[in-house]
């Protein structure tokens, strides 16, 4: 069989319907495409016909490829087959990657869509703290359940700890699936550190005690959108996060209506929020300030930035309930009245707080599930919290 040579390949242009082959001896031949030309190699081994890629002209030139089709030839006649060599090769590449890198490659391509940036940017600077200093650099299957607790054992909270470790398990999970480990090591250190106190935030649930808080919040002097954020906040159970960087395109006023967007929502899911009469009031009453674009509650020094996360709080303190009442605690303050004082259904209520909630089947209830009746829920409780205000 005739021999190619470089003149002749670089003048290869394909057939109309596409593609062709041009062969150099036997087994060596080269695939021209449209807009590529790429070495491959055929063989037949045990009764089967089988072809790898070896490569992309020019990137490997006529010469490494016949140097590739003799070792290859050679394999075969040892009877190994070259592909089932070359996937042995990759797993044990993949295996001898580092774990830093392989955290990495999670994080980027599967992690960051699953959690909101700032907690995303929160278990990274775990990672970077607490395990790449230590183990970053070592392949997955070389580090030891030992190891991996000493490692846990430094860090020095129990809580932090604790989070570091399902983090590293979600790792080995995806190490193990794409062959870069052969086992989860991070489950042989499950249960072995120290249990973590739960921490809730701060809240008030005694009825008269919310009451006296709104008056509060009424006679506080303080910059308009920050009064406004204080007085919004027990209308919406929202998270402080997802109240402060709200942009008045969310907002439609004149439908009563808040949707936010998944890559703002803790659970990677729009959230519509139906906003009670007092909700709207309130919003109006900031819009002339802060609208028609931008933050709803933005930052003292400039538009570019939403409200501080500590701006809520601040003002929580210095009213008086340091200690005693968080803007996150308005959450568990809807939940616990509007179940016992309200005695609303608590599907509702988890809907409202944007929890995963799953019907019958098993599957979780789209956002506009029992929208109307949040509406009427949410209105009810708007009128009982003015209802303590007025005492």
């Amino acid at each position: 069989m005739a021999k190619l040579t470089d003149a002749a390949i670089r003048a290869a242009k394909p057939p109309p319907e596409g593609k062709s082959k041009l062969y150099d001896g036997t087994h060596l031949y080269l695939r021209v495409q449209k807009r590529t030309k790429s070495w491959c190699w055929r063989y037949r081994l045990r009764g089967k016909d089988n072809t790898v890629t070896l490569g992309k002209y020019p990137a490997l030139t006529l010469k490494a490829a016949r140097d590739k089709d003799a070792e290859l030839s050679a394999l075969v006649a040892q009877g190994i087959d070259p592909a089932e060599r070359r996937q042995a090769e990759r797993r044990e590449e993949a295996r001898s990657a580092p774990f830093e890198d392989v955290t990495r490659e999670w994080l980027t391509g599967i992690y960051c869509d699953t959690v909101v940036p700032e907690h995303y940017t929160r278990q990274v600077r775990r990672l970077e703290t607490h395990v790449f200093p230590w183990l970053g650099d070592r392949p997955l299957d070389s580090i030891t359940a030992p190891e991996l607790l000493d490692m846990l054992r430094r860090i020095p909270y129990a809580e932090t700890a604790a989070r570091v470790r399902v983090l590293v398990e979600q790792v080995y999970r995806y190490a193990v699936a794409s062959g870069c480990a052969t086992r989860n090591v991070a489950a042989d250190v499950k249960g072995t550190l120290p249990k973590a106190q739960t921490k809730h935030q701060p809240a008030l649930t005694d009825p008269l005690e919310v009451g006296g808080l709104l008056r509060a919040i009424e006679t506080y002097r303080g910059g308009f959108p920050v009064v406004c954020a204080l007085r919004l906040l027990p209308y919406v159970a929202l998270r402080s996060g997802e109240l402060r960087k709200a942009t008045w395109d969310e907002i439609d006023l004149d439908s009563a209506l808040w949707t936010i967007p998944a890559e703002r929502m803790k659970g990677r899911r729009d959230h519509w929020v139906p906003l009670s009469t007092q909700a709207v009031a309130i919003l109006r009453d900031l819009h002339p300030l802060t609208g028609p674009g931008g933050y709803v509650f933005p930052a003292n020094r400039g538009t570019g930035r939403p409200m501080s996360e500590n701006t809520v709080n601040a003002a929580l303190r210095s009213m008086g309930y340091g200690g005693r009442m968080v803007g996150h605690g308005w959450r568990a303050v809807t939940r616990t009245l509007l179940e016992e004082e309200l005695r609303e259904p608590a599907h509702l209520i988890e809907h409202q707080l944007a929890h995963a909630v799953r019907d019958a089947t098993g599957r979780a209830y789209n956002r506009t599930t029992h929208l109307e009746a949040r509406r009427a829920m949410m209105q009810r409780w708007a009128d009982y919290l003015d209802a303590l205000r007025l005492g």
